[in-house]
């Protein structure tokens, strides 16, 4: 099948065609032609006033519930959201029923997602089970073709077993993800420890359980010479621990979700369950400061952490509420509303460049001869 998007600014630093206002023909997918003035005789043609193109997005947090929670969200519902919001590529997480830690369950994933408008990478568990005792079969996953590991939503709490998978990792050059939150501290926290908490009677959850997880996770990876990505980032302390880590030449990255970004525990005043997320929601001089660490470069790239509930998990008293909202649809415009300054490249390097770089994904540049990885978006669009 031919393609032919027509008179799209480009955006890709590593393009020659960078900020250029170009035709793109894609063949079979992949780009053949970068031009000026294509011929639109192909099968098809995408044409829009305002049309950017950039590298594909890629998502490193998602849950798309497929086996085991499929009144949530399936492969099919998550993937078409997934391209409904720019995304190329997805990670999802391993907290299904069964558990992605065989090799059998990623394959499942892979087969089963083979024909979806986006690619869908499974994140296999660093423990059986997401028990967080013993290591699961990840050289097996990694073969099979899982492209990082980590229990999602259930992080890794043991020091000792977070220590042996950074240490069985290294052999393959893999990366854990971890959500750094110590479960011993505010174990029973609904919402931010705070001033709104104690207004609103809620139990609290310190910044210090993920604070010390990121230090411990930290000094762990240093031990082991390996790789560790902390997504969901919403601690101001956080980012200092992995800037100076990151000076030392550690390998350690991190990420933060568009809502850590654009909603403050104020937020919270009406006990709107849609905001029950975890990490908490954060003050506004946080959400401020991570904005600015965003701005400056100190957090590597954005994780949708898209965590879709079926009605019955969300609408009830807010202790009941399962934690978690969507996210992969409003990502961009999310960006583009608190960070309206920021430039076009910049986001398109947190959205689609860094992660590729981060995970060992093959370039996405836009240039003749390259796969169509492409992300279609107006920067200018309100909707």
């Amino acid at each position: 099948m031919k393609i032919v998007i027509q008179q799209a600014c480009i955006i890709d630093p590593k393009s020659p065609y960078h900020r250029q206002v170009k035709d793109i023909l894609i063949e079979d997918g992949v780009i053949r032609r970068i031009s000026s003035d294509l011929p639109v005789s192909t099968e098809k043609v995408i044409a829009h006033q305002h049309l950017h193109v950039s590298p594909g997005w890629v998502d490193v947090f998602s849950d798309f519930g497929d086996p085991g929670y499929e009144y949530k969200e399936t492969l099919e519902t998550g993937a078409n959201a997934a391209a409904a919001g720019g995304y190329t590529d997805v990670f999802i997480i391993p907290n299904t029923r069964p558990v992605i830690d065989t090799k059998a369950q990623v394959e499942y994933i892979r087969q089963k997602s083979a024909s979806l408008p986006v690619e869908v990478r499974p994140i296999g568990a660093v423990s059986q089970r997401l028990e967080g005792k013993e290591l699961a079969e990840m050289y097996d996953m990694q073969r099979s073709g899982a492209i990082a590991f980590g229990d999602g939503t259930s992080p890794v709490q043991s020091a000792g077993l977070m220590l042996k998978a950074l240490q069985y990792v290294k052999a393959f050059g893999g990366t854990i993800i971890q959500i750094p939150d110590d479960y011993s501290i505010g174990a029973h926290g609904l919402m931010n420890e705070g001033i709104v908490s104690t207004r609103l009677g809620l139990p609290g959850k310190p910044m210090i359980s993920e604070e010390i997880m990121v230090a411990r996770d930290i000094k762990l990876a240093r031990y082991a010479d390996s790789k560790i990505h902390f997504t969901g980032i919403s601690s101001l302390k956080s980012v200092e621990y992995i800037k100076r880590a990151k000076q030392k030449g550690l390998q350690v990255t991190c990420s933060v979700t568009p809502y850590h970004l654009f909603f403050f525990d104020d937020d919270l005043l009406d006990y709107d369950t849609n905001l029950k997320v975890n990490p908490p929601l954060r003050t506004k001089s946080e959400v401020l400061g991570l904005r600015e660490a965003l701005q400056k470069g100190e957090i590597d790239c954005i994780s949708t952490h898209h965590l879709p509930h079926e009605y019955d998990s969300k609408i009830l008293e807010f202790e009941n509420a399962k934690f978690g909202m969507t996210g992969l649809q409003t990502t961009y415009s999310v960006l583009r509303t608190v960070l309206p300054d920021m430039e076009q490249a910049r986001l398109i390097e947190l959205l689609g460049i860094q992660p590729r770089k981060i995970f060992g994904l093959p370039d996405a540049t836009i240039s003749e001869g390259s796969p169509a990885a492409l992300s279609l978006f107006d920067p200018n669009g309100s909707w």
